[in-house]
C-alpha cells in the first residue's frame, strides 16, 4: 500500500510515522508513506496556500490552484483508489470503513486547515470525505494520522500476531472483554478461573459473553437494531 499526505504541516506528522508499528510497517516495505508540503506550491514570494473567503466572515480558505496544482502532479504518477479529504463535516470513521480502505492499494489524504479547503476541490477531485469526530480540530493532520493507523496495522504481516486485529474492538460490532495476564493472583485480586482453564471453547463463550454485556453498558448504540 502507498498513502501520499498532502499539508501545510508535514513536520507535525512524523513523529506519529516514525515509531512503533507504523515504522516497522515501512520498514519491511509494507506501506509507503509520502508526505506533501503544501507550501511548495504555494503562491508568490510567501509561497501563499490561504486567502479571504468571498462574502465575508471569519477566517481563512486554502486556495484553489496550490492544491489543484499539487493532485494533479500526483494524480499524473499515479491511480488513487481513493481521495480523501479531512474534515469535521465528513463521514464518521469506524472500523468497518478502516478495514475497506485497508484493502485498497493507493490512498491520497488531503489535511484541511483555517475554515477549510475551497468548494471546487471537494466538488471536483475528492472521493471520499472523513471526520474522526464531533468536534474541530487545528488541521486534519492528527486525524490522517488516525485513520492511517487504524488502516495500516490491518494490513497482513504488520502486527506479529496475525489474528490480532481480527479480536480489536468494533470487529465484530462489539467492545473487546476482559483481558488478563501474568500474575494469576495480583494483592488478592484473580484472573477468572474460566482464562485458566485450558478450556478453549468455554474461554471463547465467556469473551462473547462478556464482550456483548461491556458493549451493552458502555456502547449500547453498536447494538441498536439487533436487540430490538
Amino acid at each position: 500500500m502507498r498513502i501520499d499526505i498532502i499539508t501545510a504541516l508535514p513536520k507535525l506528522l512524523e513523529s506519529p510515522f516514525g515509531d512503533s508499528i507504523l515504522q516497522r510497517a515501512q520498514d519491511r516495505g509494507l506501506v509507503e508513506i509520502h508526505l506533501h508540503d503544501l507550501r511548495a506550491y504555494g503562491q508568490g514570494k510567501h509561497r501563499q496556500i490561504d486567502d479571504y473567503q468571498y462574502g465575508g466572515g471569519a477566517g481563512m480558505v486554502m486556495m484553489v490552484e496550490p492544491l489543484f496544482a499539487i493532485i494533479d502532479e500526483l494524480k499524473a504518477q499515479r491511480d488513487y483508489d481513493e481521495l480523501i479529504y479531512m474534515t469535521p463535516d465528513g463521514e464518521l470513521f469506524e472500523q468497518k470503513l478502516a478495514n475497506r480502505l485497508s484493502l485498497k492499494q493507493n490512498l491520497l489524504i488531503l489535511c484541511g486547515h483555517y475554515k477549510g479547503v475551497d468548494q471546487r476541490i471537494r466538488d471536483e477531485l475528492i472521493t471520499r470525505e472523513i471526520s474522526i469526530g464531533s468536534y474541530v480540530l487545528s488541521g486534519g493532520e492528527l486525524g490522517a494520522a488516525v485513520v492511517c493507523d487504524a488502516v495500516i496495522r490491518l494490513l497482513p504481516g504488520v502486527l506479529n500476531d496475525e489474528t490480532s486485529a481480527l479480536s480489536d474492538s468494533f470487529q465484530d460490532g462489539l467492545l473487546a472483554p476482559p483481558v488478563y495476564t501474568r500474575p494469576a493472583e495480583f494483592r488478592g485480586l484473580k484472573v477468572p478461573d474460566i482464562l485458566l482453564s485450558g478450556h478453549f471453547p468455554k474461554i471463547e463463550a465467556w469473551r462473547q459473553d462478556k464482550a456483548l454485556a461491556l458493549t451493552r453498558q458502555k456502547r449500547p448504540d453498536l447494538l441498536k437494531g439487533e436487540e430490538d
